[in-house]
């Protein structure tokens, strides 16, 4: 919540207060005194509460607005707990409620007013006690703060993903600037937009021998300002080391930039000046917990001295904390390396038997918006999925089928481009599956029902609820009436999917066991709005012993002499078509499953690259 909502809430239950304290006077008393003071304090109306006390009228409204100012506070809030008469003497008690703005927590404390009869009339005795018990003459009020840097984003050694990158720090020494605070405040704001009066609330509560940070620059814009900020007598800059700089995957880990006067405005959360902002990736998803909030304490100082006299409140801030990824260092540099010299390919790599995403690469794609969830005609490489189906209903891998250029099932056309294997029944189901026929493939439609693709494809993740702090796709699938509509599924011309989900199918036949993508182990994930994501994923869904052990087989024959085998160790997967010049390749090796979607590029070669790449790795 921003500052200006908190305020106009505080003006809002003012007239709830109001009535509390007026509801039952009825008669002259020292109740009168109490409510209009308290009601003009919380109301800034200084003059209705500095005329219910015995005190100079002029002394008494500077003492409220200067606490105020003092706690950088937003809004007071009183409530009467109680008051007592004796002779001419009372004593009211008092809760008071303090916010004191930037999302700190709640001030609260009891006071007391004491009150006496002067002509006849209540006043409030006054004395800087009535503002607070500890608070003594010659001291005043001032709110001690301390940001805390902000945490880097790990990979799944606990590495940083990101190098430091120096942020310029403008602020002041509260005891140098006398009484010329105004004046320096008014030029910084002109020159950076910062309200002036948020710049000054934050120089006068803060204690006046401590550097107050005032504003943040990245180093274009600092040396852009850099004359007319020396320009301002007064200003100094500090120059603070921050771990901002991302390394790859660098659009996964996001970028950075320094607080500014609408960043500030937008967020309203535990930011201050000195503060860096996420812009996207992981660090925006996760600001809050790499930023953690400012510890805040409320004291008093001594006037003369300029030393803290009393803590009347402190809080340790939320912790902020690293965020720990999944993504693996040397899987993340095969991938970069791969997808280099393509023109536009996105690549990522999964923990066959966790879900753990270990890479996400991508050229001339984005690697959240493409990678992750971009949504992407399957091809034939979905026919891995159709494939548990039609294994499932009896169909053989030895099942010989033709290969014409053209056929047509329940209406619906299909082509296949490049060299047919001919219509003769002299090739198996699992050499077309091998070499992505579209025109055999589509000819199986009939043995299978709707239903059976569609719970297929459920058990692989495709239209699964799974979700990352990021934004994702986890593939759809239209409503299947009929064989045509089959035949377009097996074919994969009906199905979108995206690299990470393709991905996840690899790693389901790889390890046995589908299971939900993982990309952040430490704190606990959150969706792209930043709430929490559901206690539990869809749950891990095992593959039918039988069907891995032929599907097994099947993508074995699809990567046998095919470019993703460029490497040692055996390589299993189906490269695939899926139209505008864009392939696929779907597979694993070792632990490791891939899915990389090319344009003008073969993919099988990217994935080989890739695979050759990690093994080489140390």
């Amino acid at each position: 919540m921003t500052r200006a909502r908190r305020t106009l809430a505080a003006t809002v239950t003012l007239a709830v207060a109001a009535t509390t304290l007026t509801g039952c006077f009825e008669e002259s008393s020292p109740h009168e005194a109490v409510r209009d003071f308290l009601v003009g304090w919380q109301s800034e109306d200084y003059d209705l509460a500095a005329g219910r006390t015995d005190g100079d009228a002029a002394k008494v409204r500077k003492a409220l607005a200067d606490a105020k100012q003092e706690l950088d506070a937003a809004s007071f809030r009183f409530r009467i707990t109680g008051i007592s008469v004796e002779g001419e003497q009372s004593q009211a008690d008092f809760h008071a409620e303090v916010d004191l703005g930037e999302n700190n927590p709640l001030w609260q404390y009891e006071g007391v007013l004491p009150l006496h009869l002067v002509d006849g009339v209540w006043k409030v005795r006054w004395s800087p006690s009535v503002l607070h018990p500890q608070l003594k003459e010659g001291q005043r009020f001032a709110v001690d703060t301390e940001p805390v840097p902000r945490q880097p984003v790990l990979d799944r050694a606990g590495d940083p993903l990101q190098s430091d990158t120096v942020l310029y720090v403008a602020g002041v020494h509260p005891a140098a600037l006398g009484d010329r605070a105004e004046e320096v405040v008014a030029q910084l704001s002109e020159i950076t937009g910062y309200a002036q009066d948020r710049l000054l609330s934050r120089v006068r509560s803060s204690p006046p021998d401590k550097f107050v940070q005032l504003v943040t620059f990245g180093r274009t814009r600092y040396l852009s300002m850099r004359p007319k900020l020396e320009a301002i007598d007064g200003i100094e800059v500090e120059p603070q080391e921050q771990p901002v700089n991302p390394d790859a995957p660098r659009q996964i880990v996001g970028s950075v930039s320094a607080l500014t006067p609408e960043t500030e405005q937008k967020l309203g959360g535990p930011q201050r000046a000195g503060d860096s902002v996420g812009r996207n990736g992981l660090q925006q998803a996760y600001q809050d917990y790499l930023t953690g909030s400012t510890q805040t304490k409320v004291i008093t100082l001594d006037l003369k001295s300029g030393r803290q006299a009393a803590l009347l409140e402190e809080w340790p801030g939320r912790r902020n904390v690293s965020v720990k990824t999944t993504i693996d260092r040397a899987a993340q540099t095969s991938a970069e390396e791969a997808v280099a010299d393509t023109g536009t390919s996105a690549l990522v790599a999964v923990q066959a038997d966790t879900g753990q995403i270990l890479a996400v690469a991508a050229k001339g794609m984005h690697q959240e918006r493409d990678a992750l969830a971009g949504k992407f005609p399957a091809g034939t490489a979905f026919s891995i999925v159709a494939a548990d189906a039609l294994l499932k209903r009896g169909v053989s891998p030895k099942q010989r089928l033709a290969c014409p250029q053209e056929r047509t099932v329940g209406g619906a056309k299909f082509v296949q481009v490049g060299q047919a294997t001919g219509t003769s029944t002299s090739a198996t189901f699992q050499q077309h599956f091998a070499k992505g026929c579209v025109t055999a493939l589509a000819s199986l439609a009939r043995r299978v029902s709707a239903d059976d693709l569609a719970n297929s494809a459920r058990a692989y993740g495709v239209e699964k609820p799974w979700r990352l702090p990021l934004r994702s796709f986890s593939g759809t699938l239209p409503s299947l009436s009929g064989d045509a509509d089959k035949a377009k599924a097996i074919a994969g011309q009906n199905v979108e999917v995206s690299p990470l989900g393709m991905a996840l199918v690899a790693g389901a036949v790889a390890s046995g066991t589908w299971r939900p993508p993982l990309l952040v182990t430490e704190p606990k994930a959150l969706d792209p709005a930043g709430d929490p994501l559901p206690a539990t994923q869809p749950s891990p869904v095992p593959v039918d012993p039988k069907v891995r052990t032929a599907l097994t087989a099947m993508m074995r024959a699809g990567a046998a002499g095919s470019p993703a085998q460029a490497g040692k160790g055996k390589v299993y997967g189906v490269t695939a078509a899926a139209g505008g010049q864009q392939s696929w390749f779907v597979g694993w090796q070792g632990d490791v499953a891939v899915a990389v979607l090319a344009k003008n590029y073969n993919a099988a070669a990217v994935a080989g690259s890739f695979f050759a790449g990690l093994g080489s790795t140390p």
